[in-house]
């Protein structure tokens, strides 16, 4: 049976699994990830994978990692949270493991995963939209990942949606994920609920009465029960959403969108608002097929098991 490790690096986490070619996770083992220390990094992602593979005989792995990776997918062009510039990490985990190894950006590889083994399964053209801190995404076209000329496709969060708008993290103003990402979010919910506390009580009572306390977590669980401002924050991330996902159907003309990311988990909270949003922006959307809009099945794992199929799948390329 073809075994593959798929390494998926976090800025706050490594999680790594052994994964079968059917996309079955036998193990997995998760380390903290010392963002700070680009070499040390690179140590814990060994360590992973040596914890793994003393019970597992595997032929390859495959890496997720956040940031700008090259088309021939073995340098970290960038990466802004692990600050690796020009890193070539598949040839230093390759000669550390004598294994093949392949490299892949982390919205990639999960989108690649949910489109073998989740949500996306059975479909060929597909956009998977990671909704976490920021917004990620991976493209499949017929049944291709689509890299782009120089390994950069799919950074889909900075597309520009405000003309002068909120300044973003990467410098531009009026990117699409802020103004829907799990940050937005955050900043919809506190501010709300600064300025009518009576529809934010519940989610007020979670942060202790201060409208700074308001994390994701307590959106989404003040949300399900009823929180007003809650409500309304996760309908104005939808907005924001399903028009962004209109200019990808302009584009690319999806048989599917999948919703990902920790945002996600919030599952009808989010995807009503998304698809009420695409619906009402989508071009002639009365006359012509729309795209499915599904919630990721794979959640956290989407990621390891797309990097380990990438690598199943190169090493079988080579054979």
């Amino acid at each position: 049976m073809s075994m593959a490790i798929g390494i998926d690096i976090g800025g706050t986490k490594i999680a790594g699994g052994v994964v079968t070619a059917d996309g079955e996770v036998l193990a997995t083992v998760t380390k903290p990830t010392p963002a700070a220390d680009p070499n040390a990094t690179i140590n814990t992602i060994l360590a992973v994978i040596a914890e793994l593979r003393s019970n597992y005989e595997v032929t390859a792995v495959g890496l997720g990692a956040p940031g700008f990776i090259d088309n021939s997918r073995s340098k970290i062009i960038f990466s802004p949270n692990i600050t690796w510039h020009n890193e070539p990490l598949s040839q230093k985990i390759s000669s550390s493991t004598q294994l093949p190894v392949i490299l892949e950006n982390d919205a990639n590889v999960a989108a690649w995963g949910e489109f073998k083994f989740g949500a996306a399964q059975n479909h060929h053209t597909a956009a998977v939209i990671t909704v976490g801190t920021g917004i990620g995404g991976g493209i499949i076209l017929e049944d291709r990942l689509i890299r782009g000329s120089y390994g950069f496709a799919g950074e889909i969060g900075h597309m520009n949606m405000v003309a002068a708008g909120r300044l973003c993290g990467c410098g531009a103003n009026g990117c699409w994920e802020m103004y829907s990402s799990g940050n937005a979010l955050v900043e919809y919910a506190r501010t709300r609920a600064a300025q009518t506390p009576a529809d934010a009580s519940k989610m007020l009572e979670l942060a202790g009465g201060s409208p700074a306390g308001i994390t994701g977590l307590i959106v989404t669980k003040a949300a399900s029960e009823g929180d007003r401002a809650a409500q309304d924050s996760f309908r104005e991330i939808g907005k924001w959403l399903g028009r962004g996902m209109v200019n990808l159907a302009a584009i690319l003309d999806p048989e599917v969108f999948v919703l990902a990311g920790g945002v996600s988990e919030a599952g009808d909270l989010l995807r009503v608002p998304v698809a009420e949003s695409f619906k009402e922006n989508l071009v002639a959307s009365d006359y012509r097929p729309s795209p499915l809009i599904l919630l990721a099945k794979l959640r956290n794992s989407a990621g390891l098991i797309g990097a380990a199929d990438l690598a199943l799948e190169a090493v079988k390329k080579k054979v």
